[in-house]
C-alpha cells in the first residue's frame, strides 16, 4: 500500500510522530504492569519487547526521520514502577538524531514540582507527558497549580491523555482506574489559566470528539495529535476539523508500539487529504510546537 503523497515527495525521512512510548520492559512490563497486559488481551496482541535499533529503523523505512520518546509516573495511583526521566534522557541521549525527550512526574508525589525542574535543567527534557487515567488526577484541580504554573515558566510543552483508556479494560472494576479524568474538559481549565503553557491533547479523545474540537478551536495554547487510532476508525467529524477549521492544530502520532507507523500511514494515504494538509500532520505542525 502507499504512503501519504507528502511523505513521498518530502527529501528523506521527515515526518514527526509525536507519541511514542518504550519498547522496552521498562515501559511494556514494569510500569505497564497488569493493566497493561489488560489492555493487550482485550486487543488480541503480546507485550513483546524490541530494540531502539529495530524501532528506529521501523520509522526511517517509512519516512519518519524524529519520535517525542515519552517517560511515565504513575507510580502512586497504580504501584507500578515509573519509567525514569534519567532513563528516558539516556535513550534520548544515544539516539539524539531520533528521539526527542520528554519527561513524566506524578502529580500526586510532594516533589513533583521539583522533578519537574530538575527534568529540563538538568536532564535537559523538553516537555511533559501526564496521563490523568492512569495517574488518578484532575489536572483543573487547584492542588496542580503550581505544578502548571512551574512548566509554564520553564517555558515546555505538556501532553496530556484525551478519552478513555485501554490500561485496564474488561478487568473487574478496570483495576480501579478512572476515566472521567480523561475528559478534556478538565484540561481546559488548565489551559485558560496558564495561556503560555503550550498543551497538546494525546488521542481522538472519544467518547468526548466534540468537547475536544472546541477546546483546540478556542485555545490558542491547545493542539491535538491523532495517537492511539488507526486512521479509519478516527471519528469524521475529527478528520473533516483535521484539514478545515484545525488544519494548524492537528500533529501525526502513533502510541508506538501499541501502533506502528507503517500500518498507521497507510490508512492515513487512504483518506486523501490535500497535501499541504498532510505537511501539517505529518511534520510542520509538530516542528513549530516542540520549537525544532
Amino acid at each position: 500500500m502507499a504512503l501519504p503523497t507528502a511523505l513521498e515527495a518530502a527529501d528523506g525521512p521527515r515526518a514527526i510522530d509525536t507519541h511514542a512510548h518504550q519498547p522496552t520492559s521498562e515501559f511494556l512490563h514494569d510500569a505497564g504492569g497488569q493493566m497493561m497486559k489488560d489492555a493487550a488481551d482485550r486487543f488480541g496482541t503480546d507485550l513483546e519487547t524490541d530494540t531502539y535499533e529495530h524501532m528506529i529503523e521501523e520509522y526511517h523505512e517509512v519516512g519518519v526521520g524524529r519520535a517525542v520518546l515519552l517517560g511515565w509516573d504513575a507510580e502512586t495511583n497504580t504501584g507500578n514502577p515509573p519509567v525514569p526521566n534519567d532513563y528516558v534522557a539516556e535513550v534520548r541521549d544515544e539516539y539524539d538524531d531520533f528521539f526527542i525527550g520528554f519527561g513524566s512526574v506524578d502529580p500526586l508525589k510532594d516533589d513533583c514540582v521539583e522533578e519537574a525542574i530538575r527534568c529540563v535543567e538538568d536532564l535537559d527534557l523538553v516537555g511533559f507527558k501526564f496521563q490523568q487515567i492512569a495517574q488518578g488526577f484532575d489536572p483543573s484541580a487547584p492542588e496542580h497549580r503550581e505544578l502548571w504554573a512551574t512548566i509554564e515558566g520553564l517555558e515546555v510543552p505538556v501532553v496530556f491523555h484525551g478519552g478513555n483508556s485501554t490500561l485496564g479494560a474488561c478487568s473487574p472494576g478496570g483495576r480501579g482506574l478512572k476515566i472521567k479524568y480523561g475528559n478534556p474538559m478538565l484540561i481546559d481549565d488548565v489551559a485558560a489559566e496558564f495561556p503560555e503553557l503550550q498543551i497538546l491533547i494525546a488521542h481522538p479523545a472519544y467518547p468526548w470528539e466534540k468537547e475536544q474540537l472546541a477546546i483546540c478551536q478556542q485555545k490558542g495554547n491547545v493542539y491535538m495529535d491523532l495517537s492511539g487510532w488507526m486512521p479509519r476508525y478516527i471519528d469524521d467529524q475529527v478528520l473533516h476539523y483535521a484539514k478545515t477549521l484545525l488544519k494548524d492544530k492537528v500533529m501525526f502520532g502513533t502510541d508506538y508500539p501499541m501502533l506502528e507507523p507503517k500500518p498507521w500511514l497507510e490508512q492515513f494515504a487512504e483518506l486523501e487529504f490535500p497535501e499541504e494538509i498532510q505537511r501539517k500532520i505529518l511534520w510542520e505542525t509538530a516542528e513549530e510546537f516542540l520549537g525544532l
